[in-house]
């Protein structure tokens, strides 16, 4: 399961880093602009969920995770650049960046014997955080916060799926798949069927 969990969170960090330049691209920011939303992006739940932990920040136990989120957002931005990006391009790849996140950050907070529903929300922190970071960047109303849309619910039903499967008995790596793909589904499902959670809304 180690071994599972730091190539998910090395390819996580990779997917947000992608996500973040995409995104960053869409408002014409420079090079230094799309690499810090890239790294933000990447790196900001991880970060976040740590520093709750008491633990050694990921990126700076292992600088591999900075490297790979450096040299994704760098790619990505020659790659990109000078194309005509689609308004939503970044959320496919969005989505399966928040499943990555979520359950390396839920198996990570279990670890550090976490009780479980807090362990499920810091798998939320760790897959919401870094889209927020992005979002507030980019000068948007964060995805987690849009109205009625299926974001930090998908990640917390994924986290919850993990949780549970092991508590049966279940392997932890076959675990970590059913919950990466959990989150998968409801959100590119909430995507294409445009599924929306109930909105509070005052009676006139």
């Amino acid at each position: 399961m180690e071994n599972l969990l730091y190539w998910i969170g090395l390819v996580a960090v990779a997917v947000n880093a992608l996500t973040g330049v995409l995104d960053a691209g869409r408002h014409r920011m420079d090079l230094v602009g799309a690499v810090m939303v890239g790294s933000a992006t990447a790196l900001g739940g991880g970060t976040v969920r740590d520093v709750l932990l008491d633990r050694t920040v990921f990126w700076i136990a292992d600088q591999t995770y900075l490297l790979v989120s450096l040299a994704t957002a760098l790619a990505v931005f020659f790659a990109v650049r000078g194309l005509k990006l689609p308004q939503r391009l970044f959320l496919i790849p969005d989505a399966f960046g928040l499943a990555l996140f979520t359950i390396a950050g839920t198996q990570i907070a279990l670890q550090w014997h976490a009780p479980w529903l807090v362990a499920s929300l810091l798998g939320v922190i760790t897959g919401v955080v870094g889209g927020v970071l992005r979002d507030v960047l980019c000068n948007e109303v964060p995805l987690v916060f849009v109205r009625g849309e299926l974001y930090a619910s998908a990640a917390w039903a994924g986290a919850l799926a993990l949780i549970g499967l092991q508590e049966l008995g279940v392997s932890p790596v076959v675990a970590a798949w059913v919950g990466m793909s959990v989150v998968i589904a409801l959100r590119l499902g909430a995507m294409a069927f445009r599924i929306t959670l109930p909105t509070y809304s005052e009676r006139q």
